[in-house]
């Protein structure tokens, strides 16, 4: 095994195999401990794409919030799955396909496109383009907006939905969909994540679709593994402890190296790991 791959297993917690139930329960009771420890929390929040991991981690939050209720008799838990569009989205018909395989206590619906354009047009008012990606970036830190406002006005904390293979590569939006009070995917996979779907009954179609972030409007609908240039079988046999190619593998470590400051909080004076004059991994 490479080192620096033994090192990403151990940091992201991956088991090179779960059993599934076991790992649903896991992830149920984490959810219900944090509910318990925050007597004033009563509600989660998940924006729902239609994609495997909300559709995964909204499923889970909804059977948690079913057994606070059953366990309290205090039917003021609640899970709130919120549809986040850009006006019209692409893949609308999964997202509805999610909703009634999870079957939340409550739906709600914010178009983010008035005031993703509305703050696009506002920065761009003060001479400076807003590319494509950029954009990307600012429709995934509107969803977090408003899921955080939402868990605001109803004694709520925000789900995410990160896990290990996307943790690897940073490939999410630092303060966007990175965002969150509480992660019950962490460790997982993208195939443990089907497998505990598979195990919870969902729908194929739903967690065999080609992943996507959807976020680029000028490429719609690119693949999560076209933008990272490897393949989640090859990510996800990388953190089980396989071998890879050597491409691969270098391609997954680039990834990881340089997202590391979206796995770490803010940077503040001690902190050492983006300086290039300090040894890191074992390496000048």
């Amino acid at each position: 095994m490479r080192p620096l791959q033994s090192e990403i297993i151990e940091t992201l917690k991956v088991e090179p195999t779960i059993d599934p139930f076991t790992e649903i329960r896991r992830s149920i009771d984490f959810m219900k401990d944090y509910l318990k420890e925050h007597p004033g929390l009563k509600t989660y929040v998940l924006g729902i794409s239609g994609g495997q991991d909300s559709t995964l981690a909204g499923k889970l939050a909804q059977l948690t919030i079913q057994e606070m209720r059953d366990e309290t008799g205090d039917r003021d838990y609640q899970f709130i799955a919120v549809r986040l569009p850009y006006g019209k989205q692409n893949d609308e018909a999964d997202a509805l396909k999610a909703l009634a395989y999870i079957q939340p206590d409550q739906e709600m619906m914010v178009d983010i496109k008035p005031a993703t354009d509305a703050l696009v047009q506002s920065i761009q008012e003060n001479e400076l383009t807003i590319s494509d990606y950029n954009k990307g970036n600012i429709k995934a830190r509107q969803r977090m907006v408003a899921q955080y406002a939402i868990a605001g006005g109803k004694a709520g904390a925000v789900i995410g939905t990160d896990h290990a293979a996307e943790a690897i590569t940073g490939f999410y939006t630092k303060f966007g969909d990175g965002a969150a009070d509480i992660m019950p995917l962490w460790r997982l996979t993208k195939e443990q994540g089907r497998q505990l779907l598979a195990y919870l009954d969902c729908p194929e179609e739903l967690y065999l679709k080609v992943p996507t972030a959807d976020l680029e409007e000028d490429r719609p609908m690119l693949s999560d593994e076209e933008a990272l240039g490897v393949s989640y079988d090859a990510i996800d046999a990388y953190l089980t402890g396989n071998e890879v190619s050597e491409r691969d593998a270098e391609t997954i470590e680039n990834w990881y190296q340089k997202s590391q400051h979206k796995r770490h909080l803010p940077i503040n004076v001690y902190d050492t790991f983006w300086r290039s004059d300090v040894t890191v991994h074992g390496e000048e």
